[in-house]
């Protein structure tokens, strides 16, 4: 399905057919574009930036590269390809087909996921507002602003079903979404994490490696949907999101490579001369690590959940990648959850947030296979790894508990005592925001960073990603 571009929403939902929603739309964009100009990378505008922007929703020569200012980027609205016959894969209603609008009695239960998933894409640009001040390279500037434009579209995505869909009720949700702001006192965004302030590039990295990867689980839950606009929707978000993941995989991994280099440089791995050099030593990039996963771990929400529940056998959210299951229903299965109190039995419905939270940590674990695999082949046994999922909590059964990154509950003395050797500290924050300094002459990278293996679409990476003005 190609996109239309000569509209002035770029589509591929045959939108100029139907004007009433159109001119809904086309009254929200310049509201979108207000807020883009405020909240976004603002500082950046007149900047021409070499973007990726969609052409077509299938896998093969989706996008067209090119040099854009970024507030002149079409966002727009893109649904993957309808699948023929395709019938709901799970829950009370696994079998049947799927429904091309959203039944009467499940509307308040899908706005209010749709309004969930669409919050936070604009928090995360808001979140990261300020990082191209502090870039460390054009070749992360670009990425960032990548990502920015990325998350600006998904908000579209969100905002035209919630247009398209949901009457009155979805116009208003739409102007919310704009709204809310993170870390706003009054109004601030909807889910924890993203009120989180990123006004660093480790801590950027981190994110858009294990937020962004939460991200990914969401949408393949939401891909499955038995609300088949929700499903392709969704489906097309996963082809851009990811390359977020990539920027955090990559960059942390840069990170760590330059670490080392300065370890071998120096014939030491103490923290202090790390530091001083100009580095992030490993036990730093661990507390930051031991941070964002633990903080994305809560955006699946309780161990036990009577909405996920809900959700599952009404047809609204599956399993990531439900066709690998066996039991599509689910309606006698249970589940055994390790609680504070012990072993808990519970009907495997009620435990969906938790069947989707293992197969992220599982997910998780790739990169870290590969950080560690530098680590080795540098010669030094200080590997980096996820906490427990247990550890530093703040939902679920394990919320507020005293556990230790390895999971064993321990005397709350000792484990408030012990935090500043699993989390970041104010002194760490304060060391790396020091380093933050922009590096903005092409090929040139920050010193506590690597240069990257290969620049964007087999450009070099001394390429002139973003061209000042």
């Amino acid at each position: 399905m190609s996109i239309n571009y000569s509209e002035k929403i770029p589509n591929n939902v045959d939108l100029a057919n139907d004007r009433k929603l159109q001119r809904a739309l086309e009254h929200w964009q310049p509201h979108f574009l207000d807020w883009w100009r405020e909240q976004g990378p603002n500082d950046f505008a007149s900047d021409e930036v070499y973007l990726r922007t969609a052409v077509g929703v299938d896998a093969q020569g989706w996008a067209s590269y090119g040099h854009v200012k970024m507030p002149d980027y079409r966002w727009g609205i893109f649904l993957a390809d309808r699948v023929a016959d395709r019938t709901i894969g799970f829950g009370d209603h696994f079998g049947e087909p799927v429904w091309q609008q959203v039944p009467g009695e499940l509307r308040s239960q899908f706005r209010r996921i749709i309004v969930t998933q669409g919050d936070t894409e604009p928090a995360s640009v808001e979140q990261q507002h300020l990082l191209g001040l502090t870039c460390p390279s054009l070749y992360d500037l670009r990425n960032l602003f990548q990502v920015n434009v990325e998350e600006g579209r998904h908000l579209w995505a969100m905002v035209y079903l919630l247009h398209a869909y949901f009457g009155r009720d979805g116009r208003e949700e739409a102007e919310a979404l704009l709204g809310r702001h993170s870390g706003d006192a009054d109004n601030p965004r909807i889910l924890g994490t993203f009120n989180e302030p990123i006004s660093d590039w480790l801590s950027f990295f981190m994110f858009t490696y294990f937020t962004d990867r939460d991200g990914k689980f969401q949408l393949k839950s939401l891909s499955e949907s038995g609300f088949d606009p929700l499903a392709r929707t969704c489906r097309f978000m996963l082809t851009e999101e990811a390359h977020h993941m990539f920027v955090g995989e990559t960059g942390v991994g840069r990170i760590v490579k330059r670490t080392l280099e300065v370890m071998k440089e120096l014939g030491t791995d103490d923290p202090g001369a790390i530091r001083a050099h100009g580095a992030i030593d490993l036990q730093t990039i661990q507390r930051y690590l031991n941070f964002w996963f633990s903080s994305s771990l809560d955006l699946f929400g309780s161990e036990v959940s009577s909405n996920s529940a809900s959700s599952f056998a009404n047809g609204i959210k599956g399993r990531p990648d439900e066709s690998q299951y066996e039991d599509h229903v689910c309606a006698d299965s249970s589940y055994d959850l390790e609680t504070p109190d012990g072993v808990e039995r519970v009907n495997l419905r009620n435990a969906m947030n938790e069947v989707m939270r293992n197969s992220y940590v599982k997910d998780c674990e790739i990169g870290i296979k590969r950080w560690n695999m530098q680590i080795k082949r540098a010669g030094y046994d200080t590997p980096l790894s996820l906490p427990s999922s247990r550890f530093h909590r703040s939902i679920g059964s394990w919320s507020n508990m005293p556990v230790d990154p390895d999971g064993k509950i321990i005397d709350r003395d000792v484990y408030e005592r012990q935090l500043v050797d699993w989390l970041p500290t104010e002194n760490d924050q304060a060391f790396v925001h020091s380093l933050m300094q922009r590096v903005a002459e092409p090929g040139k990278m920050a010193g506590w960073i690597a240069p990257p293996d290969r620049g964007i679409n087999k450009l070099p990476v001394d390429y002139e990603y973003v061209r000042s003005h």
